[in-house]
């Protein structure tokens, strides 16, 4: 072998933090009958999404404006923010990577929940970071104590998804306030607000980019419906945003993508659309779920976590059970979330998959 990764690269392990549809159904060797388990939005795209794809898809020869000024632009505008303080990524994943990069050296004390997003763990261990968890409270993240064990080990970065995932949980505006307050000096909040557009709207503190202790992350993957096309976005104090510049894929937004993204801003009507099926959608699972003896949580996404009401063991079972009966869904990894399964919500035709899906499975997981 000819090649010498670095010492920190040498003693990573391989590891995928979510593995596909796509993989699961070559495994399994058929299709998915619904597909339940990305928090994807299948009531598509906007049609001026659509529409704007198919306009710039003739010009995918060239290579998309690398400082996304169009993009950075309209969404200042959106948001009321100068565009200054907004930077466009390869979704929320590739902004996440690119600002552990920023702010993580090896042996740096990073702070997040025992069960939260494991994309963002993925990136600090690449980095030489070293994590420190703190346990859920209940079906909700700490704030209060994310915010202690950031001043215990003098913690660079702290990661909130607010509203969560995998739980659907979140807290008030209020509650984000104080734990601001309760940081350390010197330590940055990434407040991960994927959920954002399908969240209540107390959820949500006021955008305020002159506040050098946080930055916002959002996309274009969940509400909007453009998951394949890989758009996020963060808002944070100009200074931050700029440092960017230092670290990120310029080119890693193409035109299509941009194209697409312009056009989903361009029609809030769309969004109120998606916002009104989602929750349907939520009220349907939630109803299949306590007809089936689960506990739906309450849920600020497009998706249901249900507590099987056991041990993770059991809910792996229940898990299994669908995906043999052609139905893709996740679950929590970390105990005690991984009592639950997570679904996410779908077309009519995908709530009558699962619902038919769910009572054998229960069986298959009991026997």
């Amino acid at each position: 072998m000819t090649h010498r990764l670095t010492d920190l690269a040498a003693g990573l392990p391989a590891s995928v933090p979510f593995v596909g549809p796509e993989a699961q159904e070559r495994a399994r060797g058929a299709p998915f009958a619904a597909r339940l388990g990305a928090n994807e939005s299948p009531f598509g795209p906007s049609p001026r999404a659509i529409a704007a794809i198919e306009a710039a898809a003739a010009e995918a020869w060239m290579y998309g404006d690398p400082e996304c000024h169009d993009l950075r632009h309209a969404l200042a505008a959106h948001h009321a923010v100068p565009p200054e303080a907004i930077v466009t990524g390869e979704g929320i994943d590739g902004l996440l990577g690119f600002l552990v990069r920023l702010l993580v050296a090896p042996g740096d004390a990073v702070v997040t929940s025992a069960g939260a997003y494991p994309t963002f763990n993925y990136h600090v261990a690449g980095f030489g970071g070293v994590i420190h968890a703190v346990p859920y409270d209940g079906d909700h993240e700490d704030p209060d104590a994310l915010a202690a064990r950031a001043a215990e080990v003098d913690a660079k970065l702290v990661y909130l998804a607010n509203p969560d995932n995998p739980m659907g949980s979140h807290h008030d505006a209020g509650r984000i306030a104080r734990m601001l307050d309760a940081l350390p000096d010197g330590t940055l909040l990434c407040l991960d607000e994927a959920y954002a557009d399908l969240a209540p709207a107390a959820a949500i503190p006021p955008l305020d980019p002159s506040d050098g202790r946080v930055i916002r992350m959002r996309t274009f993957s969940k509400a909007h419906g453009l998951a394949g096309l890989r758009v996020g976005y963060a808002i944070g104090h100009p200074e931050l945003i700029r440092a960017f510049e230092k670290v990120r894929n310029h080119f890693g937004l193409g035109r299509v993508a941009q194209a697409g993204a312009l056009g989903a801003l361009s029609d809030p009507d769309w969004l109120l659309e998606v916002q009104a099926r989602v929750a349907q959608s939520r009220d349907r699972l939630a109803a299949i779920a306590t007809a089936n003896g689960l506990t739906p949580l309450p849920s600020a996404t497009n998706f249901v976590t249900m507590d099987c009401g056991r041990d993770g063991a059991f809910a792996r079972r229940v898990m299994a059970g669908l995906i043999e009966r052609g139905i893709f869904v996740r679950m929590p990894g970390v105990a005690p979330l991984d009592r639950c399964i997570r679904v996410s919500c779908g077309t009519q035709a995908d709530m009558d998959a699962f619902g038919a899906a769910l009572p054998p499975a229960l069986d298959a997981a009991n026997s």
